[in-house]
C-alpha cells in the first residue's frame, strides 16, 4: 500500500500547478518507480482498482506497455503466460474505455507477443476473447491495428533480427489473410457504426502499410468496394482516403500487380466528377487531390506508355494544381517534378503531356500573383507565401525539363509583353509574377542562349518603375550572371539599372541591387576592370548612403573584380579600397573627444567591409607585390582595436607580418583583460598557430603571458587557444605553472552541454592524457551531455590513458564509475564495463577498451532513451 500511495502522491503533482521543481521530482519518481521490479504488482492493483483515478490507471498502463519494452528479463519465464493472461484480463475489464488506457495495454500485449513464442496463437486468442461480442469488437480493432505499427515500429523491443523475422511471419503474414475477411464481415454487419467503420480501415491501412495485404486478394473482397463507397460519407471520407492512398501506393511495382491496377484505376478515374461537384469544399478536393496525385506518381510510368487511358488522372491533377486553395496545390508537385524526371529521359514527348505542362505552367504563375491588396496580409502570412513561390519556383523548374527553357521563358515573357500593351489599366502583380517565374526558371537557362534571354534583358528598360517589380528585375539580373559573362554588351546597362535601384527608397530594392551587382562582379569579374574606377566613384559619392549590408555586398564585388586583376593591379587597387577605409578609422581615432556611438558603429561598418574585401581577394602567395610591403605594418599603426579583420589580414601577409606579431599578441592579452572579449582570445590563438613554430625569441614571453592569464569565462575560445599552444609551443605549455589551472579549466568544459567546447576540450585531452578527474569528466560526459559524434574522443583518449597508466586506471575507474547517476549509468553496466576494461588492460589487449566503451555507451543511451519519454503520455 505505501508503494501505491507514494505512485499517487507524485502523480498528483501534475494534476495541480506546482513549481519547477515539484515537477521534476515527481517525473523522476515516476520515472524510477516504472525501472523497479515491484511496479509489475504495483500497476497490476492500480488497474483492477475501481477507487484509482483515472490518471493513475493510465499511467499503470503505460507502465505495462513501458516494462513488456525494457523490462521484460525481470519477469521469471514461467510467469509470462501469466502476465499474459493479466494484461488481457486488463483490457477486458476496461474494453468501454478510456480508449488511451485501451491503447496502452493493446501495445503491451502485442509488443508481449512478439517476445513470447510460447505464444502460438496471439491474434486468434484475441479474436476469440474480443471478437464475438459487439461491445468488445473496438478493442480487438484497436489491437489489430496497433499490432504492426508496433512490431515495424518499436525498435526498443529486444529482439533479434531472426527472432523479428519468426515472430512477424507468425504475427503478421500468417494471419492477414484471417484479418482481412474479418474486417469484410464487420464492415458488412447489419447496425455497423462509422465509428467501428473508421477503426475497419484505420485497422486496414496499418496492415496495408505493414505490406501484409495481399492486394490482389483484397481487391476481390467487399471490403474493396466498401473503401471507395465510403468516399460518399462525410464521417468515413478521411480514413477511406488514407486506405486508397495507401492501397495504390502498395502496387507501385506496376507490371507485377497490373491485374490489380486494371481494378483500382477506372475507380479512381471515376472520382473525376467530384472535383466540380465539391469544389466548395475544400477538405473533401484535399482528399481527392492526395488519391489522383498519390496514383499519378505511382503510376507515372504507366502514363507515359498508355497516355490517353491514363491522361483523365492527369486532368484532374491539373485541376487540383489549379485549384486557389494553395494548402491543397503542393500536394500535386511531387507528380509534376517526378513524371518530368521520367519523361526528360524520353527522346520525345506526348502532346497530351505536353499540353499539361503548359497549363501548369500558366497554372503556377497565376499562384505567384501577390493578393491585390497586400496590407490585408500579416507579417506570418506574408512570409508563408514568399517561401511557398520559392516551392512553385521549383515546379516551373520541372516544366522547363518537360517543355524546354526557352519556351517557359518565352511563355512568361509573353505574359509580361501582353500585359504592358494594355498600359496604365495594368496592375504590378501581373507584371512581377511572370518576372518572378522567369527569375525561378534561370537555373535552367543554357548560357549560350540567344533566343529567350536576350528578349528578357532588352524588356527589363521597358518596365514599371514599381518597387516590386524593379525588386523582381534585379533578381534577374543576379540570376542570369553567368549568361551575362557571355554577352558582355549587357553589362554597361545593367550596372546602370544596379546603380539606379541603390538610388531608391524601398529598402528591399536596394537589397536586391546589391545582390544584383555582387553576383555580377562575381561572374563576369574579367570584362569589369575597366569599369573599376567607376565603382569608386560609386563608393566615395553614393556608398555612405547605403544600408550596411548593402554596402557590404558592394565591397564584396568590388573585391571579385580585383581578385580577376593582375597581381601588381590587384595589390593597387586593393590598397585604393583599403586606405579609404582605413583613413576613416584613423582620423576617428586621433580624436581627442571620445567617439560616439554612430562613429563607433561606423568604423566597425568599414572593418566588416575591409575584412570582406580580403577574404575575396584572398593571399597572393608567398611573395607579396611592392604595393602591399609595407600595408601590414601601416595598417596596424591605424587599427589595433581589431579583431574580424586580423584573421584575414594573417592569411595575407603571412610571415611578413611576423615583425608585428608581439605587439599584436600584447594588444591581444590587455584587451582581453580590459573588456572580456573572446574576440581578442581567438585571434590570439589564431597568431600562435601562424608563428609559434618560428624561432623568433620575442614571441616567447607574449606566448607565455597570454598563456598565464586568469582562466576566462568565455571557455571555448581559451580551449581553442590552448590547443594552439600545445601543438606550437608544447615547452611554454607544460612548463608553466598555469598548466595546473589551464587542466582543470578545461576539464570545466566537459560539464557544458556546448558540443564546440566538448570536441575542443576532447582534442586537447587527446594530446595531455593524465589524471583521475579526467576519467571522471569523460564518463560523467559519456553518460550524460556530450554529442553522439564524440563517442570516439573518449574512446581513443580511454585507449591511450590504458596504454601510459595501466595501474592507475584500474585504481580510479572503481571510484569514478560508482559516482555515476544509476538512471543514465545502469549497475549491471557499469560493473560490465569495469570487468571489459580491467580485462583489456591486464591482457594489454588495449584495442579491447573500444568496445568496452561502446557497449557502456549503448546501456547508458537506452537508460536515457527510457527516461525521455514523459510518464503521462499518451
Amino acid at each position: 500500500m505505501d508503494s501505491i500511495q507514494a505512485l499517487l502522491s507524485a502523480l498528483d503533482v501534475f494534476s495541480r500547478a506546482p513549481d519547477k521543481v515539484s515537477l521534476e521530482n515527481a517525473n523522476s519518481w515516476l520515472q524510477d518507480f516504472q525501472h523497479s521490479p515491484e511496479a509489475w504488482s504495483t500497476c497490476n492493483v492500480l488497474l483492477l482498482s475501481p477507487d484509482a483515478p483515472i490518471a493513475a490507471k493510465l499511467f499503470a498502463a503505460q507502465t505495462f506497455r513501458s516494462k513488456v519494452t525494457y523490462d521484460l528479463h525481470q519477469v521469471n519465464a514461467a510467469n509470462l503466460l501469466p502476465l499474459r493472461d493479466t494484461l488481457i484480463a486488463a483490457l477486458v475489464e476496461y474494453h468501454a474505455g478510456p480508449k488511451a488506457i485501451i491503447t496502452q495495454l493493446c501495445l503491451a500485449i502485442a509488443g508481449l507477443a512478439l517476445q513470447l513464442p510460447a505464444w502460438d496463437n496471439a491474434v486468434q486468442t484475441m479474436i476469440e476473447t474480443f471478437g464475438t461480442n459487439p461491445a468488445s469488437v473496438p478493442v480487438l480493432l484497436q489491437f489489430l491495428k496497433v499490432l504492426p505499427e508496433e512490431l515495424t515500429g518499436n525498435t526498443r523491443i529486444p529482439v533479434t533480427d531472426d527472432e523479428y523475422r519468426d515472430g512477424s511471419a507468425k504475427l503478421l503474414t500468417a494471419n492477414s489473410r484471417q484479418v482481412v475477411d474479418l474486417l469484410s464481415m464487420y464492415n458488412n454487419a447489419s447496425g455497423v457504426t462509422p465509428a467501428v467503420q473508421n477503426q475497419i480501415f484505420e485497422c486496414l491501412r496499418t496492415w496495408i502499410v505493414a505490406g501484409e495485404v495481399d492486394t490482389t486478394t483484397f481487391c476481390k473482397s467487399s471490403l474493396f468496394d466498401g473503401v471507395f463507397e465510403a468516399l460518399a460519407s462525410e464521417q468515413l471520407f478521411d480514413s477511406a482516403v488514407d486506405v486508397i492512398c495507401e492501397l495504390i501506393h502498395e502496387t507501385q511495382e506496376v507490371d507485377d500487380n497490373m491485374s490489380v491496377i486494371e481494378l483500382i484505376v477506372p475507380r479512381i478515374i471515376a472520382l473525376k466528377p467530384k472535383l466540380e461537384e465539391y469544389k466548395e469544399d475544400p477538405e473533401k478536393i484535399r482528399g481527392f487531390a492526395r488519391i489522383f496525385a498519390e496514383a499519378g506518381e505511382t503510376y507515372r510510368l504507366l502514363i507515359i506508355r498508355h497516355t490517353e487511358t491514363f491522361y483523365p488522372i492527369v486532368e484532374a491533377i491539373g485541376q487540383c494544381s489549379a485549384y486557389p486553395d494553395l494548402d491543397i496545390v503542393p500536394i500535386t508537385f511531387p507528380f509534376w517534378m517526378r513524371l518530368a524526371q521520367t519523361i526528360g529521359k524520353k527522346a520525345s514527348v506526348e502532346p497530351l503531356l505536353s499540353e499539361a505542362y503548359k497549363a501548369l505552367t500558366n497554372v503556377i504563375i497565376r499562384h505567384l500573383h501577390f493578393p491585390p491588396d497586400t496590407s490585408t496580409m500579416t507579417g506570418q502570412e506574408a512570409d508563408n507565401f514568399r517561401s511557398f513561390r520559392h516551392v512553385m519556383g521549383d515546379t516551373l523548374k520541372d516544366c522547363c525539363l518537360v517543355l524546354g527553357t526557352d519556351a517557359c521563358l518565352l511563355n512568361a515573357y509573353g505574359l509580361v509583353t501582353v500585359a504592358l500593351s494594355r498600359g496604365a489599366a495594368i496592375s504590378w502583380q501581373e507584371i512581377e509574377a511572370p518576372l518572378f517565374a522567369m527569375r525561378s526558371m534561370g537555373a535552367e537557362v543554357d548560357p549560350s542562349d540567344d533566343n529567350a534571354v536576350p528578349k528578357i534583358m532588352d524588356l527589363i528598360p521597358s518596365l514599371p518603375s514599381h518597387p516590386k517589380v524593379r525588386y523582381a528585375a534585379l533578381l534577374i539580373i543576379s540570376r542570369y550572371t553567368e549568361w551575362v559573362n557571355r554577352h558582355p554588351d549587357y553589362i554597361s546597362f545593367q550596372l546602370q539599372y544596379i546603380s539606379a535601384g541603390f538610388e531608391d527608397a524601398d529598402g528591399e530594392v536596394n537589397a536586391a541591387a546589391g545582390q544584383a551587382l555582387k553576383h555580377l562582379c562575381q561572374d563576369c569579374k574579367q570584362h569589369l576592370t575597366d569599369f573599376l574606377p567607376t565603382l569608386h566613384t560609386f563608393l566615395k559619392t553614393t556608398g555612405c548612403k547605403l544600408a550596411q549590408d548593402d554596402r557590404l555586398q558592394v565591397y564584396e564585388a568590388i573585391a571579385y573584380v580585383i581578385s580577376a586583376m593582375p597581381m601588381e593591379k590587384a595589390a593597387e587597387s586593393l590598397k585604393t579600397f583599403s586606405l579609404d577605409i582605413l583613413s576613416q578609422i584613423h582620423t576617428a581615432a586621433g580624436q581627442v573627444t571620445p567617439l560616439s556611438k554612430q562613429e563607433l558603429k561606423d568604423i566597425g561598418y568599414g572593418l566588416e567591409n575591409l575584412e570582406v574585401m580580403l577574404h575575396v581577394v584572398g593571399p597572393f602567395g608567398n611573395h607579396l607585390p611592392v604595393a602591399c610591403q609595407n600595408s601590414c605594418s601601416e595598417a596596424w599603426s591605424i587599427f589595433d582595436r581589431t579583431t574580424r579583420v586580423l584573421r584575414p589580414g594573417l592569411a595575407l601577409f603571412g610571415r611578413s607580418a611576423l615583425p608585428i606579431a608581439p605587439a599584436v599578441l600584447s594588444r591581444m592579452i590587455s584587451s582581453f583583460e580590459a573588456t572580456g572579449f573572446s574576440a581578442f582570445l581567438w585571434i590570439a590563438g589564431k597568431l600562435v598557430g601562424r608563428f609559434g613554430r618560428e624561432s623568433e625569441p620575442t614571441l616567447q614571453r607574449p606566448f607565455r603571458t597570454l598563456f598565464e592569464r586568469d582562466v576566462p569565462d568565455v571557455l571555448e575560445d581559451y580551449v581553442q587557444m590552448l590547443l594552439q599552444l600545445e601543438d606550437a609551443v608544447p615547452d611554454v605549455f607544460y612548463q608553466s605553472s598555469a598548466f595546473p589551472l589551464a587542466f582543470r579549466a578545461s576539464m570545466a568544459t566537459l560539464g557544458l552541454i556546448h558540443s564546440d567546447i566538448t570536441f575542443a576540450a576532447l582534442d586537447l585531452f587527446r594530446n595531455i592524457k593524465e589524471g583521475f578527474d579526467l576519467i571522471g569528466y569523460l564518463l560523467s560526459g559519456l553518460v550524460g551531455d556530450f554529442p553522439e559524434d564524440s563517442v570516439s574522443s573518449v574512446i581513443s583518449i580511454l585507449r591511450s590513458i590504458s596504454i601510459l597508466l595501466p595501474s592507475q586506471i584500474l585504481v580510479w575507474l572503481p571510484v569514478v564509475l560508482q559516482q555515476l547517476p544509476a538512471t543514465s549509468a545502469p549497475n549491471e553496466a557499469r560493473q560490465r564495463f569495469l570487468i571489459d576494461v580491467s580485462n583489456a588492460v591486464d591482457t594489454r589487449q588495449f584495442d579491447k577498451v573500444k568496445y568496452a566503451v561502446l557497449s557502456f555507451n549503448r546501456a547508458s543511451r537506452k537508460a536515457r532513451d527510457r527516461r525521455r519519454v514523459a510518464p503521462l503520455n499518451d
